[in-house]
């Protein structure tokens, strides 16, 4: 059985633990701790301060919320990597259980003096505004921010590089979070193919998840060699396809952060280019190490039964893909069929034809429209709707499809309106059950009715 908020004893539910990595390959000269403050004095045990940092300085990037309620945090941050340029970034804190947004001056003096409190603390020194901060939690309230400070030396001292290290840090960042996201892998480039290179992440997601780049956070690093210039379209680019395309519940909030640190230290001549042959293979790296662990949001979706990956193909245009599959995703309709084992592909086409903000009227034309189920089984797809003419749907199948976990929607547009398109999307999404209902007073499940 799947829950949509964490046991109250903070234990992982079953279903998730094939989620939580058991070993892990970190990148050198980062070190990382979790630390239990009680920011919410409910919280009497369990990490709620995390630290990472570089043990030598390191180029930085960040994507931030589109929100215009934006969160203290952000402000700081955004502002720290302007004045520096991206270069020369230390490390990040990050606390749980109060967002800090809505805060007024007192959130933002509040976020200064948490990202102020570890320079000149951290091995081998480091200069002002190298820190980088992150809040998630309630919003509009003050954080206990004297109870944060002085806790800083001790998550100072904490700081490690094992992998029950990275763990406890991923879960610091956690709320209503029923797992820690934490990804690790190796790789390597064209350049240098003797050189073993790492990167690894954690993120934080459950609700309000939506980004457009919820309380969503995310911090990257990697031993690899990349300046700022490099990085920040590098990092833009991966987002625009993994952290700016899941959706849990249709809303975007007020702190989404998604920031990567550089710090080469494992040596190798620099990336000075996104479009070299370096570049090249670091923009699939990362866009696929993003894509994996934007998707640990999605399966920890509140109230969410099935992690769902819509596929657009044969488009014009990649941002109306985007949009068509954005559509897709939100839909309360489709996600609700989804969820009652419903192959309404009726839902489906609504939410393409409804798509808002499309550059042509000839991106989505009916009679080139298909649609399938896509079986995570590896068995033929199921097709629904073929060059917009209905198909004889074998229910029984449909049903053994959707009682599945994972589902993918292929939706092909036969290359628009001249057949000519090549581009495709994805998004991943979830359903929405009745524990969903249960945590968001107000929805109903008459909102899944059939048509």
């Amino acid at each position: 059985m799947r829950h949509y908020s964490a046991p109250v004893d903070g234990s992982i539910p079953a279903t998730k633990q094939k989620y939580v990595p058991t070993t892990g390959t970190y990148p050198k000269g980062f070190l990382v701790s979790g630390t239990h403050v009680g920011v919410k004095a409910s919280n009497t045990r369990f990490p709620d301060l995390a630290l990472l940092t570089s043990e030598r300085p390191a180029s930085a990037a960040a994507v931030f919320t589109q929100n215009i309620f934006q969160a203290a945090p952000v402000t700081i941050s955004r502002n720290v990597l302007r004045k520096r340029s991206g270069e020369g970034i230390r490390s990040v804190i990050i606390n749980s259980g109060c967002a800090n947004a809505v805060t007024g001056k007192g959130g933002l003096e509040d976020a200064a003096s948490m990202a102020a409190s570890l320079d000149g603390l951290l091995p081998n020194s480091s200069s002002p505004d190298s820190t980088l901060v992150m809040s998630t939690g309630v919003i509009g309230q003050r954080l206990p921010i004297n109870k944060i400070l002085q806790a800083v030396p001790k998550a100072v001292s904490n700081l490690e590089n094992t992998h029950d290290s990275w763990l406890t840090t991923a879960r610091s960042i956690c709320t209503t979070d029923t797992f820690p996201k934490l990804l690790s892998m190796k790789f390597t480039l064209p350049s240098s193919p003797s050189i073993t290179y790492s990167i690894a992440g954690m993120t934080k997601g459950a609700g309000m998840i939506h980004p457009n780049m919820a309380t969503l956070l995310g911090i990257l690093c990697t031993d690899a060699p990349i300046p700022a210039s490099t990085l920040q379209p590098l990092l833009t680019h991966a987002v625009e396809r993994s952290f700016n395309a899941i959706s849990i519940d249709g809303s975007t909030s007020t702190n989404d952060t998604l920031a990567v640190l550089a710090n080469g230290a494992a040596g190798g001549p620099p990336i000075t280019s996104p479009t070299s042959e370096d570049g090249t293979a670091m923009q699939k790296v990362l866009t696929d190490f993003t894509q994996q662990l934007s998707q640990l949001v999605v399966r920890d979706g509140e109230g969410a039964t099935k992690f769902v990956r819509v596929r657009i193909i044969k488009s014009p245009s990649f941002p109306d893909t985007k949009l068509i599959a954005s559509s897709i995703a939100r839909d309360p309709l489709v996600k609700t069929a989804l969820y009652g084992k419903d192959a309404n592909w009726g839902r489906i086409l609504c939410a393409i034809g409804y798509t808002q903000g499309l550059s042509s009227a000839k991106t989505v034309i009916p009679a080139r429209t298909s649609v399938s189920f896509v079986p995570t089984d590896g068995s033929a797809p199921l097709q629904l709707v073929v060059n917009g003419e209905p198909e004889a749907v074998d229910e029984m199948r449909a049903a053994q499809i959707l009682a599945q976990e994972d589902l993918e929607i292929l939706v092909d547009l036969g290359g628009g309106g001249d057949g000519t398109g090549g581009e495709e999307a994805s998004y991943w999404f979830c359903d929405f059950s009745h524990e969903y209902g249960a945590l968001r007073p107000g929805w109903t499940p008459q909102s899944g009715a059939r048509h």
